[in-house]
């Protein structure tokens, strides 16, 4: 029930890829990342910390003197997931210190295993430091290299989060990260697009905005304005993401948005992803979460359900490659069978191009704990059933519509086999679907921009060949 993006199939779990150079006889840390792109983020600020200490960087548990272990705690299937990675770590290595989100009930988690080193809530960096420096202080040396301006990243080189603000101002009743992470705390525009010029000059041809409400980025600032490239930009995400845009063409460059929340101003977002010279893309990840509004309402989100298909319309009006992704919640207490069909109804006449979907279970410390009429877990899984077919239905017919066009794609990988594993603009890593280039892939490297011909098409996939 997160506002994070599932996964739609298991297959398109993420990866950790470290890029840190390991200097002998300096303690070794491992990571390990759970969670969203935006506890990566916290994670990829944690090691550059400790490599610019001298701190090697271990991508396995027998190389390494401690063991971090990011955590997520929003769902009770996250919180398990959790505490199992840091009983396999204490297993494999001993010496282990938790943070994330679910470092924000330590007790939980020495309960379990109460050999954990420490125990630090989200984005408590210098915490996790001095845990780190009481277990493994690091080896003496006066010629400590100096890191990349872009740091330690757990992303493949050709991608990169770009965390823009931290915590959330909505009291939403199933969501406890208000609690866990604060209010809204948006970082100075100036400093956002200083760190994105960096990643973009250290070769990085995606950047993925990420916050927990991206479009009220600035809001806690009073919108505030800073100097850039001898002009004042607002710490406003229509300038934010105006400037981003114009840090690379379109055709060597994507900045792709997540976590939008449909508030009256994102249609000023869409005439920039029209623009085709501009380096955002026609793409939108929005947290609709339901589309019947008494639902909305008990959820306290809100609840313009029809104001949405209306502002739906007029994005794809004036940017018709427009591509909507969305993550929905089923089950929701007192979730009656007719409010489930109106949500089928409303995601026929949205016809959302990429959606996932929750079960609703309880959260400890959410106040939809204590609503009224719990729709039982059978119903729960019958719905979430019912809701992916429609979602998968609605997917495969816009993907076949896709076959004979051309497209821009990033590639992500190439096998030994010479398939090419590449996504379109409609697709953020990990999250969404792919396109597979299975002939012609000679020259091709990891992270270029290339053009292809969709032929062939699936529920979530397409496949092309180089024009």
């Amino acid at each position: 029930m997160s506002q994070n993006p599932p996964n739609l199939r298991p297959d398109l779990a993420p990866k950790a890829h470290f890029d840190a150079k390991p200097r002998d006889g300096q303690p070794t840390i491992g990571m390990v990342s759970l969670g969203c792109p935006k506890a990566l983020v916290d994670s990829e600020r944690i090691l550059t910390r400790l490599r610019a200490e001298g701190y090697q960087i271990g991508a396995d548990y027998a190389g390494a003197d401690a063991v971090i272990v990011n955590t997520c705690g929003f769902l009770d299937s996250a919180k398990a997931e959790s505490l199992e990675a840091i009983g396999e770590a204490l297993n494999e290595n001993g010496k282990v210190i938790v943070t994330g989100c679910l470092g924000a009930e330590p007790e939980y988690i020495t309960g379990v295993h109460p050999k954990v080193l420490a125990v630090t809530g989200p984005h408590q960096y210098e915490q996790v430091l001095d845990a780190v420096h009481g277990a493994v202080p690091p080896a003496p040396d006066p010629f400590i290299d100096l890191l990349p301006a872009t740091g330690v990243s757990l992303t493949p080189r050709h991608f990169s989060y770009l965390k823009i603000s931290e915590g959330c101002n909505h009291a939403c009743k199933f969501c406890i990260i208000p609690d866990m992470r604060g209010k809204l705390a948006s970082r100075p525009v100036h400093a956002v697009l200083r760190e994105a010029e960096k990643l973009v000059e250290a070769g990085v041809r995606e950047l993925l905005v990420i916050s927990q409400d991206t479009s009220a980025y600035g809001l806690d600032r009073r919108y505030d304005t800073h100097p850039w490239k001898e002009r004042e930009v607002r710490s406003h995400i229509t300038d934010l993401a105006r400037e981003l845009g114009q840090l690379g063409s379109a055709d060597e460059l994507w900045v792709r948005l997540h976590y939008v929340y449909p508030y009256p101003h994102v249609r000023e977002l869409i005439p920039l992803m029209a623009d085709t010279s501009n380096a955002v893309l026609p793409y939108l990840d929005i947290p609709f979460q339901h589309g019947h509004p008494d639902v909305l309402k008990r959820m306290a989100r809100p609840a313009a359900s029809a104001k949405v298909l209306d502002e739906i319309a007029a994005w794809r009006d004036i940017c018709p490659e427009i591509t909507l992704r969305s993550t929905f919640i089923v089950g929701y207490p007192g979730e009656t069978e007719a409010e489930f069909q109106y949500l089928l109804d409303w995601m026929d006449e949205a016809q959302l191009d990429r959606v996932g979907c929750f079960q609703y279970e309880n959260v400890a410390g959410a106040r939809s704990n204590a609503l009224p009429d719990h729709v039982p877990d059978e119903v729960k899984q019958d719905r979430w059933e019912r809701f992916m077919e429609k979602a998968q239905a609605i997917s495969e017919a816009k993907l076949a519509a896709k076959v004979g066009s051309v497209q821009q794609v990033i590639v992500d990988d190439i096998d030994e086999d010479g398939i090419a594993t590449c996504r379109t603009k409609a697709d953020a890593p990990e999250i969404d679907g792919n396109l597979f280039i299975d002939e012609g892939t000679e020259g091709l490297s990891v992270g270029d921009l290339v053009t292809v011909e969709v032929d062939e098409a699936g529920e979530y996939d397409l496949w092309g060949k180089r024009v």
